[in-house]
């Protein structure tokens, strides 16, 4: 028998089959992007047929990344032709696969796709990896887990090798990535935490992951590493220069809009590491540690260890307020 964790193949996405034979006839919608920064609109699609790698997912929810604001502003590395439809990851139920491989029709399931997401389902290659949701994870729980709680367990267990004990300094804390990283370093890797983030307002969400942890504005020296998306301007330096002997930041973004250099004297002081992490290149790369990683998110989850916080939900419709 297969672990509750373990993946399939197929792209992102949560949900059941419902739809038996190799297509659907009936249209559905879907989110358009029709132009770049303008104003998305949701849109009947036509199905197309489903191909003999490939499998049809019913979306039922999928996670609102910050990629994807991005991505429709024509601002993220990859600019794909306009029209499309946006949303990195979803949740949904397998409505066909030809091959039949690992499940019958209706099984609950997780992946991540590049693209088409926000829709009501979607067509994906088989070959790409398909997560089974467990029993206990709720669609909610689970459209959070494949970008947000993947680059967290990716990040602190791969790349900064996060041990028991070790302090982690969480910048742009409040955020989707922010709370999943505060979560997993606590829960599950038990270690320490500073939260910081830039509002009094950010702080109080932050430590209700990590209580006593959240602090606004300026952080002192930290005996571990510390993560950086760095949301503000020179936090990055600021968070770099704060590592202890031996510390180590990762690099998983840059909310803030710019790009920081980095003063490599700096890490001869006190032998520290600085790493980057894109979790998509191990996806191309390295895929069985891809496909280990969010396993492990998954199982993390159906254990009780995270909680993925869920800000906020809303219907396709309502995809501008989100």
């Amino acid at each position: 028998q297969r672990s509750a964790a373990q993946s399939w193949r197929m792209p992102p996405a949560w949900g059941r089959v419902t739809c038996p034979g190799l297509g659907c006839s009936r249209h559905y919608r879907a989110v358009l992007c029709s132009e770049l920064k303008q104003p998305l609109t949701v849109e009947e699609v036509a199905p197309r047929p489903v191909g003999p790698q490939e499998v049809r997912v019913d979306i039922h929810f999928s996670g609102v990344n910050f990629a994807d604001t991005l991505l429709c502003r024509g601002l993220y590395q990859e600019r794909p032709q306009v029209p499309f439809i946006p949303g990195v990851n979803g949740k949904g139920v397998r409505l066909n696969m030809p091959l039949l491989v690992f499940s019958s029709q209706g099984d609950g399931v997780v992946g991540i796709s590049s693209l088409n997401s926000m829709a009501e389902e979607c067509i994906t290659d088989h070959q790409v990896a398909l997560w089974q949701i467990p029993e206990g994870v709720s669609l909610q729980e689970a459209a959070v887990l494949p970008i947000t709680y993947g680059t967290a367990t990716f990040a602190l267990e791969h790349r900064a090798h996060t041990q028991p004990g070790e302090t982690v300094l969480v910048t742009a804390a409040s955020g989707a990535t922010g709370l999943a990283v505060i979560d997993v370093a606590t829960n599950v890797l038990q270690a320490k935490v500073i939260a910081a983030a830039g509002s009094e307002e950010k702080c109080k969400l932050a430590m209700q992951r990590a209580p006593g942890s959240a602090h606004w504005g300026s952080w002192w020296a930290a005996e571990g590493w510390a993560w950086s998306s760095t949301p503000w301007g020179d936090v990055f330096l600021e968070a770099l220069r704060s590592l202890a002997w031996e510390g180590r930041i990762v690099v998983v973004g840059f909310a803030g809009g710019t790009i920081p250099s980095l003063p490599a004297n700096l890490l001869l002081l006190k032998n520290i590491s600085a790493t980057g992490l894109l979790l998509s290149l191990y996806w191309e790369r390295n895929f069985p540690l891809y496909s280990r990683t969010l396993s492990s998110a998954i199982q993390y989850c159906h254990e009780g260890c995270i909680h993925p916080h869920i800000g906020a939900v809303f219907k396709l419709e309502e995809v501008r307020c989100s």
